[in-house]
């Protein structure tokens, strides 16, 4: 108990020491109407350096919030160590008064006693100049940079600095250029090494924008800003070309050229990044600049046609293959990267449909030029090809357990992944990209072999485990009884079929009846019997020893097949005795012919089960071939077409 009581008093201690430590209301409403004399007969009574609100300001805090001059005045020449003193979120005086705005000779008093406030930061790594900058507080952000312009370039937390914000703002009330004009020179050492190269720079912030009045003021005032680069965007140049903004390009081609012969930290010039961005204009100006495009190679030795066909940027490629200088672009188009890829190697293996298109068309381009691991276009797409159905394959064979710690286990950084992207031996972009590329490439670019020696059999599937196996068996014995539940209805309808004869009346018409309703009687009592022995062969594989159950499946799945197409058969010979002595000659022709095309497109799909597994992998594959390149011209190369004809047109009509 005594414990208790101790603590009890302890509590109470440090509660009484809090509270005589808060700015009472009285002392507060002195500060709000800025009462400086009974501000001072209260404040003697009390330590004016310990006094703080609930969020930590100081009485500085709350005098400067309130722009109360006289209170400012008396407090920073009483008190000098509240100039620097910060609440709970590390704002200082001077951050408050950035935020509100207050520029009055107090607060200027203020700096000037202490000049250390204006490089102090808050929580987010801003200076007071960041948050006047933030505010749009021009005339104390023009003071606070005229006092100590190096904080103009400082970074905060997110490597922003209040000129790259004044950019940002896009020189709100003028900001920028009263910022620009301050006389700090760049790069600007501080405790910690260079403050903007390591973080943003205003240039990039400008092209962001797209906004080039901003660009040309910078180069007017601090034209060595140009020339500074961050790490994930390069320089200036490289920006612009990436994200395709010409006017931001052609006005540092002609301020920062030596730009352009600088590498990023991928190992791109500014002229491969034009290339990844789709920007057929800005390209078109470094050419003009730069008529030896074959020099640019990146740290992979791939030049800009290399880099447009493996990001798929087509209308990049269709721009190089079409350019009036011939001579220019011939070395490009069968160059050699350090793995001995073509841009044909690269678009074929990163799943670039148009761009390989595009690339085939031309004759200049050789087909059949193999890599380093002598492998060619269509040798290398097929490779991609089989390692992603390999991949699904084994993915689809896990179980959920199996595939989340898989996925956990192979959890790669974004750095690491960025790295092993050009890596020809991985699968590079999407799948369905890839067959599409590797279906033209087959019509194209496909070396002179054997079927068998270009498609590779397929082993037999590996048997399914015990779960697997019983919801197969359990979706083919649903399919197999539907089957014989619908023609066993069918037989029910038998004897109306039957009397429809008597209401003929030509001989012919009874003769061609009885054939049809004999034909109809075949398949469906065919139907209804394979479909029955296919469900008792499924139930007798699932009660009986597992060695039978894969036989069973093949046999079962055969015949539900097979009891499919029979029953269409019947299904369509019953339509042709309903319409017998129809007179809607049209009418009938067209049923007939849509169904016999129906009934042949049934019995193609049931043919590969009953010929040799390698034939029918081989067939499949090459009709897979024809179904993407018919699919690649209906869809994708059709609308491209389409696309660039109509911009044809209206650049030639623009020109009148």
């Amino acid at each position: 108990m005594a414990s208790v009581a101790i603590n009890m008093d302890e509590n109470s201690i440090r509660g009484d020491h809090i509270a005589s430590s808060m700015i009472d209301s009285e002392l507060h409403e002195c500060v709000r109407q800025g009462n400086i004399d009974d501000f001072k007969s209260r404040v003697q009574t009390h330590s004016a350096e310990n006094l703080v609100t609930p969020c930590g300001n100081t009485l500085l805090h709350v005098a400067v919030s309130y722009g109360s001059d006289k209170i400012i005045a008396y407090l920073t020449e009483e008190c000098p160590s509240l100039i620097t003193t910060q609440n709970s979120q590390k704002d200082t005086v001077l951050h408050l008064a950035a935020r509100e705005g207050k520029d009055s000779y107090a607060i200027k008093s203020l700096v000037e006693s202490n000049p250390s406030v204006l490089r102090m930061t808050n929580e987010k790594g801003n200076t007071p100049l960041h948050d006047a900058v933030i505010k749009g507080k021009k005339k104390l952000s023009i003071f606070l940079a005229s006092t100590d312009p190096e904080v103009a370039y400082y970074n905060n937390k997110y490597g922003r600095s209040p000129l790259y914000l004044a950019v940002e703002k896009g020189n709100k009330k003028g900001i920028l250029d009263d910022l620009l004009k301050s006389g700090a020179s760049i790069p600007i050492k501080i405790e910690d090494g260079d403050a903007l190269p390591k973080g943003k720079s205003p240039v990039h912030a400008a092209i962001e924008r797209r906004d080039k009045d901003i660009l040309v003021k910078i180069e007017k005032e601090k034209p060595e800003l140009l020339r500074l680069s961050e790490k994930e965007l390069g320089n200036s140049l490289h920006y612009a070309s990436s994200i395709g903004f010409l006017e931001g390009v052609q006005f540092l081609l002609q301020k920062f050229q030596e730009g352009a012969y600088e590498r990023d930290s991928e190992g791109n010039y500014p002229i491969h990044l034009a290339c990844k961005s789709h920007s057929v204009d800005v390209v078109k100006e470094y050419l003009d600049k730069f008529p030896y495009p074959k020099e640019f190679l990146n740290n992979k030795g791939q030049n800009i046609l290399h880099v447009a066909a493996e990001n798929g940027k087509h209308r990049v490629v269709r721009y190089i293959l079409a350019h009036q200088k011939s001579t220019l672009v011939k070395p490009l188009l069968n160059a050699t990267d350090k793995d001995g890829n073509t841009p044909l190697h690269l678009a074929a293996c990163y799943g670039q449909p148009l761009a390989s298109f595009l690339l085939l068309l031309d004759n200049r381009v050789d087909r059949l030029i193999v890599n380093n691991k002598n492998s060619t276009p269509y040798d290398l797409a097929a490779e991609i090809s089989r390692r992603a159905e390999e991949e699904y394959a084994k993915t689809d064979e896990m179980t959920a357990v199996e595939r989340k710690q898989i996925d956990s286990k192979n959890s790669i950084p974004a750095d690491e992944i960025k790295g092993k992207e050009a890596d020809t031996n991985k699968i590079g972009g999407d799948y369905f990209g890839v067959v599409i590329s590797l279906a033209i490439l087959y019509f194209h670019a496909c070396p002179k072999k054997s079927l068998f020696e270009r498609f590779p059999v397929i082993k037999r599937p590996r048997p399914l485990r015990g779960e697997e196996m019983k919801s197969l068996l359990g979706n083919l014995l649903v399919a197999a009884v539907l089957v014989a539940g619908v023609t066993f209805a069918g037989a029910i309808q038998l004897p109306q079929l039957r009397d429809q004869r008597h209401e003929l009346n030509s001989t012919s018409r009874n003769s061609s009846h009885e054939n049809l309703l004999y034909g109809y009687l075949f398949l469906d009592l065919g139907a209804l019997s394979t479909s029955l022995v296919a469900a008792l062969m499924l139930l007798w594989a699932t009660f009986n020893y597992p060695k039978f159950q894969i036989p069973a499946v093949v046999l079962s799945t055969a015949m539900v097949c097979l009891a499919i197409v029979m029953m269409f058969g019947a299904f369509f010979c019953s339509v042709k005795i309903a319409l017998l002595g129809s007179h809607g000659g049209f009418l009938a022709v067209t049923i007939i012919v849509v169904a016999v095309m129906f009934f042949l497109y049934l019995a193609s799909l049931v043919f590969p089960w009953i010929i040799p597994l390698s034939v029918n992998q081989i067939l499949l594959q090459v009709v897979l071939h024809y179904y993407y390149y018919i699919y690649f011209f209906l869809f994708d190369y059709s609308k491209w077409w389409l696309t660039h004809k109509l911009y044809d047109l209206k650049t030639k009509f623009s020109c009148y």
